[in-house]
C-alpha cells in the first residue's frame, strides 16, 4: 500500500469494537487508569490539606495525563511487544484503518481517565468545602480531560512510530521530565511554549510563566501535535514489515 491510498474514510464499527474487547480483556490500561485515581488522591489531598484551594487541587487531573501517554503506547506496542500485532494486521490488511481505530478509542480512554479523577477531585473538594462551583475549577477540569485524552492519541502515534514498548515509554518520559526543560532553556519562553508538555500544563491550567499559550490555543496546539504523530504513524505502518 502506498501512502497516496490512503484516504479519510469512516472507521467501520466492527474495528471499533475490535479494539474495545481488546482493552476490555488486558489488564495494563484499566491498572493504568487506577493507578492515575491513586495519584489523584495522593496530590489533591495533599494539595487541599495545606491550603483548601479548588482549582490548584483540580490541576492534579492534568498531571496523571503521563499515565495516558503510557496508555496511548502501549495500545500499538504491546501488541508488537506481545507479537498479537500480526494477527490484527491480517484480519485487517488497511494498516492505516488499525491505527485510526486505535486512535478513535484510547482517546476515549484517556479521556475517561480525566473524568474518573475529576469526579474523584470533585469529591474531595466537596469533602473540603473547597469551592466545587468555582467557575475556574471546572475550566480546569475540562482543560485536565482534553490533556488526557490528547496526551493519549500522542501516545499511540508515539507508540506505532517507535514500536519497541519499553523504548517508546523511557523516550516519552525522558522528553517530558528532562529533555523538554533542556529544549526549552535553548529555545527561550516565546518558543518554549509550544513544546508538548509546555501546552498540556497550560491546557490544563497549571502554574506557568507569563508567556504561557491561552487554553484554547494550547488545546489546538496539543490536537496539532496529534494529528502530526498519527499521520506519521499511519505513513510509516504502511511502508514497514511487521516483525
Amino acid at each position: 500500500m502506498s501512502p497516496e491510498s490512503l484516504r479519510l474514510e469512516p472507521l467501520k464499527p466492527e474495528l471499533l469494537r475490535l479494539e474495545l474487547l481488546k482493552l476490555r480483556t488486558i489488564r495494563s490500561p484499566w491498572l493504568l487508569i487506577a493507578a492515575a485515581q491513586l495519584v489523584i488522591v495522593a496530590g489533591a489531598t495533599s494539595k487541599l490539606m495545606n491550603h483548601p484551594d479548588g482549582p490548584a487541587a483540580a490541576a492534579h487531573v492534568g498531571l496523571v495525563s503521563l499515565f495516558s501517554l503510557v496508555l496511548g503506547i502501549t495500545s500499538v506496542a504491546g501488541e508488537y511487544r506481545h507479537r498479537t500485532i500480526t494477527e490484527t494486521y491480517l484480519g485487517t490488511p488497511r494498516r492505516d484503518r488499525v491505527i485510526g481505530a486505535k486512535l478513535v478509542v484510547t482517546t476515549a480512554l484517556g479521556a475517561l481517565n480525566g473524568v474518573l479523577g475529576s469526579a474523584v477531585v470533585l469529591a474531595l473538594i466537596v469533602a473540603w468545602d473547597a469551592g466545587p462551583s468555582n467557575a475556574d475549577v471546572w475550566r480546569t477540569l475540562a482543560g485536565a480531560v482534553a490533556w488526557n485524552a490528547l496526551f493519549a492519541a500522542i501516545g499511540v502515534g508515539v507508540g506505532a512510530l517507535v514500536r519497541n514498548q519499553v523504548a517508546a515509554i523511557a523516550g516519552a518520559l525522558a522528553w517530558l521530565a528532562l529533555i523538554e526543560g533542556v529544549v526549552g532553556q535553548l529555545l527561550g519562553t516565546s518558543l518554549s511554549r509550544w513544546l508538548p508538555f509546555a501546552g498540556g500544563t497550560a491546557l490544563g491550567r497549571l502554574p506557568a510563566g507569563a508567556n504561557a499559550l491561552g487554553q484554547g490555543a494550547a488545546g489546538a496546539l496539543l490536537v496539532g501535535y496529534a494529528a502530526v504523530f498519527a499521520v506519521a504513524a499511519a505513513l510509516t505502518s504502511v511502508r514497514r514489515d511487521v516483525t
